[in-house]
Formats: structure tokens, sequence, C-alpha cells
């Protein structure tokens, strides 16, 4: 497959590694026929695209989502993906990508978080394409356009401009979700002080998966009881702690599968597995085939 032909130095591929350079980014992205446009990677942003022109595949955590003009695509925080546009055509979408916090208020509460949780949860089982039905005759369009506009020209003043945008389209697709009477909220979980326990819980297993962590560990360093800690997390994330931590595991093996040349060996290890033949084993549980055989589906 050949290389991504993307415009120079607007195009960026963000690994989980790397240092989050600012809050909020937007650019164009365009092709020429069958190509790889975005090699797998995952970082601390939200990203939101637009089709303009062509025919793409996007793969979510192994998942595939086909996307076409007129489509907006969601990405959640901390999940693996790859893009490979299939038109022998020229495509080209629209990229923003922004750090959630930008859609908190001057003092994050629990009001916005429960909106925003679904969008920095990589497991999270919401809509990943909005199909150029359901938003062609709302302002997503036409907002998409000119959040592009405001970036490019940046005159005083963008960066609130671009903000905006990006809560108006955010507000617009929770309130589309609503309208279906999908619900975005966790009940079971309503005081702010536990929902920033639990987002400090998930953010020291996004650090630190590749250790040997212990639901008991953690449970202790939020000042909760093992047994209330394993129940309440449970109910926030709809998975045990150790299935979590194992789809943390498993999704930054795809990620290292896609990304790079590593042995299977050395992946499993950097990923917190125990030995290869474990990770194998986890592996095609989890995917129904092993990590070779995912290595080249993805890559051919």
């Amino acid at each position: 497959m050949n290389k991504p032909q993307c415009d120079e130095g607007r195009f960026v591929s963000y690994s989980i590694e790397q240092p989050i350079e600012q809050p909020m980014h937007v650019h164009f992205q365009q092709n020429e026929g069958e190509i790889l446009c975005c090699e797998a990677h995952m970082h601390d942003y939200i990203e939101m695209l637009y089709c303009t022109a062509g025919s793409y595949v996007i793969w979510l955590n192994s998942k595939p989502f086909e996307f076409f003009e007129g489509d907006l695509v969601v990405i959640n925080s901390r999940e693996v993906h790859t893009i490979f546009s299939q038109t022998d055509k020229t495509g080209g979408y629209i990229c923003a990508r922004f750090l959630p916090d930008i859609l908190y208020t001057s003092t994050a509460s629990a009001f916005d978080i429960k909106y925003v949780l679904p969008f920095m949860l990589s497991n999270s089982k919401h809509q990943r394409v909005f199909v150029r039905n359901e938003i062609e005759n709302t302002f997503i369009p036409s907002l998409m356009n000119e959040l592009l506009k405001e970036y490019n020209k940046k005159e005083y003043g963008y960066e609130l401009a671009v903000k905006t945008d990006i809560s108006r389209i955010f507000l617009w697709i929770v309130r589309y979700w609503h309208s279906l009477n999908i619900d975005l909220s966790s009940p079971e979980i309503s005081n702010e002080d536990m929902i920033k326990r639990m987002q400090t819980v998930l953010d020291y297993i996004s650090k630190n998966y590749s250790d040997d962590i212990k639901a008991s560990e953690v449970a202790e360093m939020c000042h909760l009881s093992y047994s209330y800690f394993s129940r309440i997390f449970k109910q926030y994330m709809k998975k045990s702690f150790s299935e979590y931590l194992n789809y943390i595991r498993m999704s930054n093996a795809e990620k290292l599968l896609t990304s790079t040349d590593m042995p299977v060996t050395e992946i499993a290890s950097s990923c917190g597995f125990s030995n290869s033949s474990y990770f194998i084993k986890q592996f095609r549980e989890y995917n129904g085939i092993s990590p070779k055989q995912f290595r080249k589906m993805i890559m051919k």
C-alpha cells in the first residue's frame, strides 16, 4: 500500500506517547486514489471528520466503518484509528481535533462531564458515523467549513470562534442522541466527586497499563474499599476493572501491531501481558484472530 499523501506540515499522526501540543487543531486532508490516509494511532483528542468528497473506511478499535461525501465521523479520545481512501478519484475531509477540556466550563463539573464522558471512553458504543441524510439540513456542514476557515485565517479571536463552533456541533450531537432516547448519563453515579475519582482511575490506567495494576491498589488510591470500588467501577464503565484494563492493553497492542514492526513478544511485554502465549490467547478471544493475522489484515 502506498504511503499517505498529506498536505505537508498540516497533517500529523499522534501516538499516545507524544505530548499534546495544542488544545485544538483543524486541517483539510486531501488524497488521490486508493491509499492509506493515516496510519494507526491514538491520542487524547476527540476528532470530528467531515467528508467533502470521496469514499473512505475508518478502523476504530479493530472495527471498520465506511463514510462518504456529506458524512460526519466522530472519533473518541484514546481510540485507535486508521483511515483508508477506497476510491480512485480525488477525496478529502475536514478534520477537527480537540481536547475534551475545551467542552468544559471554566470549572469542570459533573454537569459537563456526564455529556463529555462518552467521548472520552474508547469502549463507548455510541454512534460513530452521522450519514449525510442526518446532517445535510443542519448547520453541521457549514460549521465544519467555517471551522477550517477560522483556523486557517487565524484572525483575532479565532480560538474562541473555533471553540464555539466545536461546542455547537457537540451540542447538536448530544441533543440528536437525546431525541433518539439515547441516555448519555450514568444514573448510578451522579455526584461530582465520584465522577472525578473515576476519571482519575481512567487516567491512571491509560498511563500505567503496562504495569502490574491491581484493583485493590487503585481502590486504595481512591480512598474506597475494594468491594465498593469494584461495584462502582462496573456501574460506571459497564465492565469490571480487569476487563477494562485488558481492553486498554488490547487497544494499545492493536496500535503497535499496525503502526510498528515490533515482534509479538515485545508487544505483549510492553502492553502488560505476562507472556506472549497468554497475550496471543487473549487477543484471539478478543478479536477472533491472532495478532499476526490482525497485522496482516490491517496492513495489506
